[in-house]
């Protein structure tokens, strides 16, 4: 029993540290410091588009070009997929208008990149190079000169122009081992076919790309001389740089400021629903100044009136604005009177949970109706309670 009790004081120890250093406030001074090193990055090319990967990525920078979904789950090593409900054809578009792009995401587990720059988006350049090829082959194969006919003047309308170095090999990180490397190169050809017969429009990507896609890693431990970058046009492929934004060592390192103690967590964009108490990547930014000198004992409270204006804003205008629903944390089968002194659980309209009701307040039922008011992190609101 004994032993019990001091595991359990052990674990609840750990609890409180673990999310003494997840605070709101050190992920956004970890988000603003990580933001640094990514628009550092992108001064290095600036006539790419930068692009965040959502949802993590869309906090790393004050403004992007445009947005993409690559999942990490579809490079994980028993999950290697290639999903066409998640093509992001937008963003080879972009990189063939552009000459390349930059795409910015982050990741919590102490990796230097997420699976889905290690893998997805290899996984992607090379489906996209390999269906272009076969594309420009079929169509050059179309228009070559049959036996017997005099074809000398090729029909400018139809014949397809490909590089004679058009690149369709499987470029991935140093990292990903070999024998996760042979199992993805054994599904390629496979992927190819789903890709061509999905119905995409591959004549179009095929005429805006002029060389062939290639990831390359940026991590902020990359060395990179800023005498010596080279100019993206100068490459034989199309440049996807993927800028994984976050330090990849401890998770937790204790930083300071010229007035507060902070920890910087690695990847602090990641799973916001843990920690940003409504507050999103355009609020966070539109204030990002008076957050992060706002120290750790002021900041939920700001974070609460921002979110909590922005929901006014909207729905003074008749705009979406966050809902809230109600529940006991005791489903009981009958519902009576006796149980309306126990606690509640707030949940978000999308049913996720959060962490959201203020430490001091709760939930104040008016009289016998099933209406009650109650104080938030996204300031005070009424909630109606709804009894199934």
């Amino acid at each position: 029993m004994a032993d019990d009790t001091a595991s359990m004081s052990i674990y609840r120890a750990s609890r409180t540290i673990k999310k003494k250093h997840s605070s709101l406030f050190n992920s956004l001074l970890s988000i603003h410091e990580d933001s640094i090193f990514v628009s550092e990055i992108a001064q290095l090319w600036p006539q790419l588009p930068l692009v965040a990967n959502l949802r993590c990525g869309l906090w790393y920078a004050n403004k992007f070009h445009s947005n993409c979904y690559f999942k990490s789950t579809d490079g994980h090593t028993n999950n290697l997929s290639f999903n066409t409900s998640r093509l992001n054809l937008h963003v080879a578009t972009l990189a063939g208008q552009r000459g390349g792009c930059m795409i910015v995401d982050s990741t919590r587990k102490g990796k230097r990149f997420p699976d889905s720059m290690s893998k997805t988006i290899p996984i992607w350049t090379c489906v996209l190079n390999r269906a272009i090829s076969n594309y420009r082959n079929k169509m050059n194969g179309i228009n070559k000169p049959t036996e017997g006919v005099n074809c000398s003047t090729p029909n400018p309308d139809t014949t397809v122009q490909e590089s004679p170095k058009w690149d369709t090999s499987l470029h991935l990180p140093l990292w990903v081992p070999d024998t996760e490397k042979t199992r993805i190169e054994s599904n390629l050809n496979k992927w190819v076919n789903t890709f061509e017969t999905s119905g995409v429009d591959i004549a179009s990507i095929s005429s805006l790309l002029k060389k062939p896609l290639r990831p390359l890693w940026i991590s902020q431990k990359t060395v990179i001389w800023l005498n010596e970058v080279p100019d993206h046009n100068s490459w034989d492929f199309t440049p996807i740089i993927l800028i994984s934004a976050s330090a990849s060592n401890d998770i937790y390192r204790q930083k300071k400021s010229s007035e507060f103690s902070w920890n910087y967590i690695a990847g602090a964009g990641d799973d916001e629903e843990s920690w940003s108490r409504g507050l999103t990547p355009p609020l966070f930014w539109n204030n990002v100044y008076d957050l992060i000198n706002s120290g750790p004992d002021v900041c939920n409270q700001m974070v609460a009136n921002i979110v909590e204006r922005d929901r006014v804003f909207r729905a003074q205008r008749g705009q979406n604005a966050p809902q809230f629903s109600v529940k006991l944390t005791k489903v009981e089968s009958t519902w009576s009177a006796q149980f309306r002194d126990q606690p509640l659980d707030v949940i978000m309209e999308n049913g996720i949970h959060g962490d959201l009701l203020d430490d001091g307040n709760g939930i104040y039922w008016l009289g016998l109706t099933d209406l009650a008011v109650c104080s938030t992190g996204y300031g005070k609101c009424s909630v109606y309670i709804s009894i199934h």
